[in-house]
């Protein structure tokens, strides 16, 4: 267990489960010295998260994690430290939020042709602000088909090999980039939020690369170039190997390192705060981001 976990999501996240305060005490619980609530798009939590831990030992960073695009390729881009208060997120919350309610009839249509049955208004009751998430299609196709009789959820259940994040891993399987329900959305492109983050004296970080990045090393040069200043090295989802990459990359390219286990709550239930084995690495990881955060500044 790591004493920092800078990936954790709350519920202005429309795929996790608990509200930012409640996501401080879990992190007060787990003993975290520093946290970051990353929502996906948003920065609605942060004021709560950080009036909750006012008083206590554990310090809130402000944080974002921004989906962006390079070259047509989906990456996820953590930012650090920033001004949140600018109203360029909030812009960008509003227009992906349009954006994915438009999209949610699609995805549906899109699962239900690989076979895959539900029923419609049991996700839209799950929804939030009318968007439709693959986890919340995965959710409750496995409600739907009680008696196991389809076999495109043999792997989502108890004892399948996609069972330790069923939800999440439905997603990924069926529902992201290059899979047969994706649904586009127009990002903005990697270099504009890298610039977004910047400007606002924020550190960019790209997040968990070994999920889409995998060790593909002339995308990940490309990446490096547009000007991120770190990778999330230590993630929930890299093996050794993956660990072992990364640092090697973020080593040749100055970049720092850090440390994030990505908890929602339900749709990744194998993922706990503050779960991800930073290798004792925490303090520096923690002195060197507050220092780069202030060199920006």
């Amino acid at each position: 267990m790591a004493t920092i976990d800078l990936h954790i999501h709350s519920n202005y996240s429309n795929d996790a489960d608990f509200s930012p305060a409640h996501l401080v005490s879990l992190c007060l619980d787990a003993g975290l010295s520093h946290a970051a609530i990353a929502d996906h798009n948003s920065v609605k939590g942060i004021d709560e998260a950080l009036s909750a831990s006012e008083g206590t030992p554990l310090t809130i960073l402000p944080a974002i994690e921004m989906d962006c695009e390079l070259e047509g390729f989906n990456l996820h881009l953590l930012g650090y430290g920033m001004d949140y208060a600018d109203p360029i997120f909030e812009e960008i919350e509003a227009d992906l939020l349009q954006q994915e309610r438009a999209n949610s009839a699609k995805l549906m249509h899109l699962v239900h042709q690989l076979g895959i049955d539900f029923e419609d208004d049991v996700v839209m009751g799950m929804s939030v602000d009318g968007v439709v998430t693959g986890e919340m299609i995965a959710e409750a196709a496995l409600m739907y088909d009680s008696q196991k009789k389809n076999p495109l959820l043999d792997p989502y259940r108890t004892g399948g090999d996609r069972s330790d994040n069923p939800f999440v891993n439905f997603y990924w399987d069926f529902c992201s980039q290059g899979k047969p329900a994706y649904t586009p959305m127009d990002f903005p492109s990697l270099a504009r939020g890298i610039e977004i983050i910047k400007s606002n004296g924020g550190c960019p970080v790209l997040s968990h690369p070994g999920i889409n990045v995998k060790e593909d090393v002339t995308l990940l040069e490309k990446i490096v170039a547009e000007g991120i200043m770190g990778i999330e090295v230590f993630s929930s989802y890299h093996n050794p190997e993956q660990i072992r990459f990364y640092q090697q990359a973020a080593t040749s390219a100055n970049l720092l390192m850090t440390c994030g286990s990505d908890f929602h709550g339900k749709t990744k239930k194998s993922i706990k705060i503050g779960g991800i084995d930073c290798e004792g690495k925490e303090e520096g990881i923690i002195t060197s981001l507050m220092d780069q955060i202030g060199k920006i500044k």
